[in-house]
């Protein structure tokens, strides 16, 4: 599989989406304890993904279901998340 060079910032910013993500949807006995936080802190960076510059060239290099399974790929091999 070919890796596209994606800004590092942005690279970041996708890899806290997804822990965000990933925490937010883990099951808690306190269910108001710190999601609305997780769901502001979701917003947050999704914008910040959405919005990127890298976006705004021409034609990107590659797309963000690409940066997607980069940081997906890159936690898994680190064992960040479930394969």
């Amino acid at each position: 599989m070919r890796h596209h060079p994606f800004p590092g910032d942005l690279v970041l910013a996708q890899e806290a989406w997804t822990r965000t993500y990933a925490e937010l949807a883990r099951p808690r006995t306190s269910r108001a304890a710190g999601v609305t936080a997780l769901r502001r802190r979701l917003i947050r960076l999704s914008a910040g993904v959405y919005f990127h510059p890298y976006w705004a060239r021409p034609r990107p290099a590659a797309g963000r279901a690409d940066l997607l399974r980069r940081v997906r790929d890159a936690q898994r091999a680190r064992g960040e998340v479930a394969a």
